[in-house]
Protein backbone atom coordinates (compact mmCIF):
# COMPACT_ATOMS: atom_id res chain seq x y z
CA UNK A 1 0.00 0.00 0.00
CA UNK A 2 1.36 3.49 -0.55
CA UNK A 3 1.78 6.00 1.56
CA UNK A 4 -1.06 8.26 0.23
CA UNK A 5 -3.00 5.06 0.71
CA UNK A 6 -2.05 4.49 4.43
CA UNK A 7 -3.03 8.13 5.04
CA UNK A 8 -6.44 8.11 3.30
CA UNK A 9 -6.73 4.92 5.39
CA UNK A 10 -6.17 5.95 8.71
CA UNK A 11 -7.80 9.69 8.70
CA UNK A 12 -11.09 7.23 7.00
CA UNK A 13 -10.60 5.54 10.04
CA UNK A 14 -10.00 8.61 12.68
CA UNK A 15 -13.45 10.07 10.57
CA UNK A 16 -15.36 6.47 11.63
CA UNK A 17 -14.20 6.82 15.37
CA UNK A 18 -15.16 10.17 15.64
CA UNK A 19 -18.51 9.71 14.00
CA UNK A 20 -18.87 6.43 16.61
CA UNK A 21 -18.15 8.61 19.49
CA UNK A 22 -20.90 10.80 18.44
CA UNK A 23 -23.35 8.11 17.57
CA UNK A 24 -22.49 6.30 20.84
CA UNK A 25 -22.83 8.64 23.82
CA UNK A 26 -26.72 8.23 23.70
CA UNK A 27 -28.39 9.80 26.93
CA UNK A 28 -24.97 11.30 27.34
CA UNK A 29 -25.85 13.76 25.39
CA UNK A 30 -28.76 14.87 27.61
CA UNK A 31 -26.82 15.26 30.55
CA UNK A 32 -25.34 18.53 32.02
CA UNK A 33 -22.72 16.33 34.45
CA UNK A 34 -21.16 15.00 31.39
CA UNK A 35 -20.68 18.42 29.44
CA UNK A 36 -19.28 19.99 33.05
CA UNK A 37 -16.88 17.41 32.97
CA UNK A 38 -15.59 17.37 29.85
CA UNK A 39 -15.64 20.60 30.55
CA UNK A 40 -13.19 19.98 33.20
CA UNK A 41 -11.06 17.03 31.79
CA UNK A 42 -10.18 19.79 28.81
CA UNK A 43 -9.81 22.57 31.51
CA UNK A 44 -7.10 20.13 33.87
CA UNK A 45 -5.41 19.38 30.32
CA UNK A 46 -5.34 22.85 29.21
CA UNK A 47 -3.64 24.15 32.45
CA UNK A 48 -1.27 21.39 32.73
CA UNK A 49 0.32 22.06 28.96
CA UNK A 50 0.40 25.90 29.29
CA UNK A 51 1.38 25.99 33.14
CA UNK A 52 4.08 22.73 33.37
CA UNK A 53 6.85 25.08 33.72
CA UNK A 54 5.33 26.66 36.48
CA UNK A 55 4.79 22.98 38.53
CA UNK A 56 1.70 24.11 40.23
CA UNK A 57 -2.02 22.62 40.05
CA UNK A 58 -4.88 24.56 39.61
CA UNK A 59 -5.81 24.65 43.58
CA UNK A 60 -2.43 25.84 44.14
CA UNK A 61 -2.83 28.51 41.82
CA UNK A 62 -6.18 29.43 43.68
CA UNK A 63 -4.46 29.47 46.85
CA UNK A 64 -1.79 31.84 45.90
CA UNK A 65 -4.48 34.22 44.11
CA UNK A 66 -6.51 34.43 47.00
CA UNK A 67 -3.66 34.87 48.98
CA UNK A 68 -3.07 38.16 46.58
CA UNK A 69 -6.37 39.77 46.91
CA UNK A 70 -6.29 38.55 50.69
CA UNK A 71 -3.51 39.50 52.51
CA UNK A 72 -3.69 38.08 55.59
CA UNK A 73 -6.23 35.29 55.07
CA UNK A 74 -6.68 32.94 57.37
CA UNK A 75 -6.64 28.77 56.34
CA UNK A 76 -10.06 28.37 57.19
CA UNK A 77 -11.93 31.34 55.45
CA UNK A 78 -9.42 30.21 52.49
CA UNK A 79 -10.41 26.49 53.09
CA UNK A 80 -14.02 27.83 52.53
CA UNK A 81 -13.45 30.54 49.87
CA UNK A 82 -11.74 27.65 47.94
CA UNK A 83 -13.71 24.51 48.47
CA UNK A 84 -10.96 22.58 49.87
CA UNK A 85 -10.63 20.38 52.61
CA UNK A 86 -8.61 21.57 55.72
CA UNK A 87 -6.15 18.52 55.42
CA UNK A 88 -5.93 18.78 51.57
CA UNK A 89 -5.40 23.32 52.02
CA UNK A 90 -2.75 22.34 54.85
CA UNK A 91 -1.00 20.15 52.49
CA UNK A 92 -1.02 22.81 49.73
CA UNK A 93 0.44 25.69 52.14
CA UNK A 94 2.90 23.39 52.82
CA UNK A 95 4.18 22.89 49.60
CA UNK A 96 3.64 26.54 48.29
CA UNK A 97 5.76 27.64 51.90
CA UNK A 98 8.49 25.43 50.84
CA UNK A 99 8.89 27.16 47.89
CA UNK A 100 8.65 30.25 49.80
CA UNK A 101 5.29 31.33 47.76
CA UNK A 102 4.07 32.21 50.79
CA UNK A 103 4.33 32.54 54.57
CA UNK A 104 1.97 31.60 57.44
CA UNK A 105 2.15 33.84 60.71
CA UNK A 106 0.25 33.83 63.85
CA UNK A 107 -3.06 35.68 64.03
CA UNK A 108 -2.69 38.82 66.24
CA UNK A 109 -6.37 38.58 67.14
CA UNK A 110 -6.64 34.21 67.31
CA UNK A 111 -3.69 31.85 68.26
CA UNK A 112 -4.88 28.84 67.12
CA UNK A 113 -5.07 30.59 63.51
CA UNK A 114 -2.62 31.44 60.74
CA UNK A 115 -2.41 34.35 58.57
CA UNK A 116 -1.36 33.66 55.03
CA UNK A 117 0.22 36.21 52.99
CA UNK A 118 1.87 36.33 49.56
CA UNK A 119 5.91 36.09 49.99
CA UNK A 120 7.98 38.75 47.45
CA UNK A 121 8.72 35.63 45.73
CA UNK A 122 5.26 34.70 45.36
CA UNK A 123 4.40 38.04 44.03
CA UNK A 124 6.84 37.57 41.27
CA UNK A 125 5.82 34.24 40.28
CA UNK A 126 2.56 35.02 39.98
CA UNK A 127 3.72 37.69 37.63
CA UNK A 128 5.77 35.59 36.00
CA UNK A 129 3.09 33.14 34.88
CA UNK A 130 0.03 35.84 34.14
CA UNK A 131 1.37 35.67 30.52
CA UNK A 132 1.11 31.31 30.30
CA UNK A 133 -2.41 31.39 32.47
CA UNK A 134 -3.60 34.39 29.85
CA UNK A 135 -3.01 31.89 27.07
CA UNK A 136 -4.58 28.89 29.10
CA UNK A 137 -7.84 31.44 29.47
CA UNK A 138 -7.87 32.26 26.33
CA UNK A 139 -8.17 28.86 24.87
CA UNK A 140 -10.63 27.68 27.16
CA UNK A 141 -12.96 30.75 25.79
CA UNK A 142 -11.34 30.64 22.22
CA UNK A 143 -15.08 29.80 20.90
CA UNK A 144 -16.90 32.02 23.21
CA UNK A 145 -17.29 36.17 22.59
CA UNK A 146 -17.01 38.66 25.51
CA UNK A 147 -20.73 38.45 26.61
CA UNK A 148 -20.98 34.39 26.54
CA UNK A 149 -17.98 33.71 28.65
CA UNK A 150 -19.14 36.12 31.07
CA UNK A 151 -22.57 34.56 30.69
CA UNK A 152 -20.94 30.66 31.35
CA UNK A 153 -19.20 32.09 34.21
CA UNK A 154 -22.51 33.47 35.92
CA UNK A 155 -24.32 30.18 35.27
CA UNK A 156 -21.17 27.98 36.68
CA UNK A 157 -21.50 30.10 39.44
CA UNK A 158 -25.26 29.53 39.82
CA UNK A 159 -24.78 25.73 39.68
CA UNK A 160 -21.56 25.78 42.30
CA UNK A 161 -22.32 28.50 44.89
CA UNK A 162 -19.82 30.13 46.90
Amino acid sequence: MTEKAVARSRGAEEAEERADAERNRGRLLGLLGYFLRRADVYTFQSFNAHMAEDRISPGQLGVLLMAEANPGINQTRLGKALGIDRSTLVAMIDLLESRALVARTPSATDRRSHALKLTRQGEAFLKAMQPRLARHEAELARNLSAAERRLLMDLLARIAPS
